[in-house]
């Protein structure tokens, strides 16, 4: 059998910091970025899915005040955001890629939602596992990727098996 060397898709981890490191997505980072998406990906033409853990600004920008609403999906907003402690351009050069569809992070364990930024998402995970605060029942982002057409869905899965807040991030 043939294995193809078609991309269908990209997904791609940043460093968010934490520990004895700043909290933020360096400049330096964000320059490695562009250029590696551009030997990577020049004419966007793969759909690129980015996560980090600690959210960038924007995510305060975005941000349901009270309850959530359409056009953000999602089922807990229990806690302030608790960002990055700068903005270095990470989110300005990502938002200008046609072809980066979302971004999903973590950090926050009382946030599920998913909001829309210019062109693209901005998406919580959800509190997981049995470690770290708060009491909030466990669940599980799940993503559901189609290659041909590309379509991104998105869903909470709940440990007791249900689901909730689906949405089509592309």
């Amino acid at each position: 059998s043939q294995v193809s060397s078609v991309k269908s898709n990209k997904i791609e981890f940043l460093d968010s910091g934490g520990g004895s490191y700043p909290e933020v997505i360096s400049s330096g980072q964000a320059e490695w970025f562009q250029q590696k998406a551009q030997e990577i990906n020049a004419d966007s033409r793969v759909p690129e899915i980015i996560f980090w853990h600690m959210p960038s600004k924007a995510y305060k920008s975005v941000a349901p005040k009270i309850g959530i609403r359409r056009p953000c999906v999602g089922s807990i907003n229990k806690e302030n955001i608790s960002a990055q402690e700068a903005e270095t351009g990470i989110m300005d050069l990502l938002a200008k890629r046609t072809s980066v569809k979302a971004i999903f992070v973590g950090h926050n364990h009382g946030l599920d939602w998913c909001c829309p930024y210019k062109k693209l998402w901005l998406c919580y995970a959800r509190h997981t596992g049995y470690g770290g605060y708060g009491d909030w029942p466990r669940g599980a982002r799940i993503l559901e990727i189609t290659h041909k057409p590309f379509s991104l869905r998105s869903w909470i899965r709940m440990e007791d098996g249900n689901v909730h807040s689906e949405v089509v991030l592309s």
